[in-house]
């Protein structure tokens, strides 16, 4: 099949990938979670990762079927490394206290603080789908690597944490379990989601080491 063909028969799945997108988007601003996840950082949680693992992906798909392979180990890892920092940012900045509680009592902050979740996965993701030749596939399984790190360390962070580290009115319990408990399980959920990032790791090596095998 020619390149124009696969051009031609990304442009739709594209399209489809836009739409699921927006539909999860939707669905998750319509849904309880986001009343929910101003007082409930389980839910909030729920919500962080809905963005970042279900909305984000798909509408990333779709920029990146748009957008060149990088070609070069250092010219991927240099744009790669900048979408991993810009996501590492917003996902510890909104999570430190003072700026996690002016979120769940402003609803301005709110709503940068949801849009950057967003922006940040969509980012990742994009430098994740844009790498599809050996070399960049290694660059971005490198960025993913180190998201899972990162994730896994801070959601491991709140799950062991001896105290409640925000605000109690943005921390009641939920489902029968109390506030501390609660803290603790939106970390162990931002932990167990960092596996998505090393799934995608291994998966990009497993693609750059096959292609190399191909073309040797």
């Amino acid at each position: 099949m020619t390149s124009d063909a696969l051009q031609q028969r990304a442009v739709p799945w594209g399209g489809v990938s836009v739409g699921l997108g927006l539909i999860t988007l939707v669905a998750l601003w319509l849904s309880p979670l986001v009343p929910l996840s101003r007082t409930v950082f389980p839910a909030h949680m729920l919500l962080h990762l809905g963005l970042i693992l279900l909305a984000a992906p798909l509408l990333a798909l779709s920029i990146a079927r748009r957008l060149p392979d990088p070609g070069s180990f250092g010219e991927a890892a240099r744009w790669y490394l900048l979408a991993g920092a810009f996501e590492m940012v917003t996902v510890w900045g909104w999570h430190v206290p003072l700026l996690h509680d002016l979120a769940g009592h402003n609803t301005l902050a709110f709503g940068a603080e949801q849009g950057s979740f967003l922006l940040g996965g969509i980012a990742l993701w994009t430098a994740i789908f844009t790498a599809r030749q050996p070399a960049s596939a290694i660059a971005a399984a490198v960025v993913a690597a180190l998201t899972f790190s990162h994730m896994t360390m801070f959601g491991l962070l709140l799950a062991v944490a001896p105290k409640l580290l925000y605000d109690p009115d943005l921390c009641q319990g939920w489902l029968g379990i109390d506030r501390l408990d609660g803290q603790h399980l939106g970390g162990a959920l931002m932990a167990a989601a960092g596996i998505a990032y090393l799934v995608a790791a291994i998966v990009l090596l497993s693609r750059s080491a096959g292609d190399r095998a191909l073309q040797s």
